[in-house]
């Protein structure tokens, strides 16, 4: 039987085909906009079936309703368990403007060794790798004591709810795994000597906040006799530009800073001072670390006004929050009481959308992508390091569920993290992240799940 190392240089003589497998996705424009009907996820899980099938791959399309399919393929193992999960999503967030593109958003161009297109990192690049390792693994007739089970979902951009969130109230036993690997953590950090990747072990909450400012409509020639909502607005967003989140370095990061050669214990007084001075050399690293050490509150949204000539009576503000684990509704609650104090005419609603959760670090699933992961990208200074996610996936989906699962794409040190652009302009994918990641998932499940 084929060795694994000679399995992981299969990967990179099939690097062409990976190439073109992340092409024909990102080509298929699965937007989602998140009001129905949307998504159209199921071309693309139509797309991924047709290509598992001549790999000789079964699998099979849950649609939770009309297009928005959800596709699920497995490599059985003999003892009629699943032992490992690999988690992405098919849909990807609208374009704003094309025309800010460098190569048209779902052209899938390469360039300088990167793959563009809206979704080729997120999540569609992973989605590739994923499907690679599984057909490496199954032409290579690897028996598995236990099997192996890929999930793409629809509807993670808008929350889930047709996806993993449906399929986690509808279809738990398709979930049931011990561990899973999803997207959300992998980026490699190179600092004091050698290369640590941030593992995803849990995610801050999000929430939403609908904030209604209220006036007196009047016509516009003479505005003195309304109440302009639009100025009590420019109240609001004055004061949630200058809100100052409380410091908070209580998250599993804060722990593993020294890791980073970064000598001060870090507190809620200091750590502002350590990110300064990450900021030149790791800027991400920088950004993440002040991501996770505050709540954030940010205005997303505008809605208001009937006529160009009429003095606006109402404006519907719409704001982002990220919370740390344990801030609560009632926490954000009251620092918005704080934030609106004074303003007349101001009232808001909060919808939980995701609630904080996390996986323990120390487990065999954080040893065997560690070890994959040196394999991957030829390096044995290899360390991991637990964070939780500033933004949130399918993952809360399963963790409730006892499966532990990690954000992990297996990026490449030479691959900057900051060209991926997820959600925004000219997003991309390096294809040495692509191939790394491909390797990364095919030891990870030879190394757990393969009967030796």
């Amino acid at each position: 039987m084929t060795n694994l190392d000679q399995m992981l240089q299969q990967i990179d003589d099939l690097e062409g085909d990976l190439i073109a497998l992340e092409q024909a996705l990102v080509r298929i424009p699965s937007v989602n906009t998140g009001f129905m009907p949307t998504g159209d996820e199921t071309p693309v899980c139509k797309y991924i079936s047709d290509w598992l099938s001549k790999a000789g791959i079964e699998s099979e399309i849950l649609e939770s309703s009309p297009n928005r399919g959800n596709i699920i393929a497995n490599i059985d193992g003999t003892s009629g368990e699943l032992g490992l999960l690999f988690m992405s999503h098919t849909d990807v967030v609208p374009v704003e403007d094309e025309n800010k593109w460098t190569f048209p958003p779902f052209s899938a161009e390469i360039h300088q060794g990167r793959i563009y297109g809206r979704g080729a990192s997120d999540c569609k690049g992973l989605l590739s790798a994923q499907l690679m390792a599984m057909k490496v693994l199954k032409q290579n007739g690897v028996v598995l004591k236990d099997g192996l089970s890929l999930i793409s979902g629809a509807d993670e951009e808008h929350g889930g709810r047709y996806g993993f969130g449906w399929l986690a109230e509808n279809h738990p036993e398709k979930l049931q795994a011990p561990f899973a690997v999803n997207e959300g953590g992998g980026s490699p950090i190179e600092a004091a000597g050698s290369l640590t990747y941030v593992l995803g072990v849990g995610e801050k909450g999000r929430l939403q906040i609908e904030i209604d400012v209220k006036g007196v409509s009047s016509h516009a020639s003479v505005p003195w006799q309304g109440t302009n909502a639009l100025f009590r607005l420019s109240q609001v967003l004055n004061r949630l530009e200058e809100y100052e989140a409380e410091r908070d370095t209580s998250t599993s990061l804060f722990e593993h800073l020294s890791t980073f050669a970064i000598e001060h214990k870090p507190s809620s007084d200091n750590v502002d001072e350590i990110i300064k001075e990450q900021e030149e050399e790791n800027p991400r690293f920088a950004s993440m670390l002040r991501a996770l050490s505050r709540m954030t509150i940010t205005p997303t949204m505008i809605n208001g006004g009937i006529k160009s000539n009429s003095v606006p009576e109402q404006i519907r503000l719409t704001c982002d929050v990220r919370t740390l684990p344990h801030q609560s509704d009632d926490y954000l609650r009251d620092e918005l009481d704080k934030i609106l104090d004074g303003i007349p005419g101001v009232e808001y609603s909060i919808d939980y959308m995701a609630v904080p959760n996390s996986s323990p670090f120390e487990t065999e699933l954080m040893t065997s992508l560690r070890e994959a992961t040196k394999k991957a990208v030829d390096r044995e200074d290899v360390q991991f390091v637990p964070a939780i996610s500033t933004g949130f996936t399918d993952s809360r989906f399963t963790r409730p569920l006892g499966v532990t699962t990690y954000g992990f794409s297996g990026s490449h040190p030479d691959d900057d993290p900051m060209l991926s652009k997820a959600h925004g302009t000219d997003e991309s994918i390096g294809i040495k992240s692509l191939v790394s990641g491909a390797k990364v998932m095919l030891h990870l499940a030879y190394d757990m799940l393969a009967e030796k």
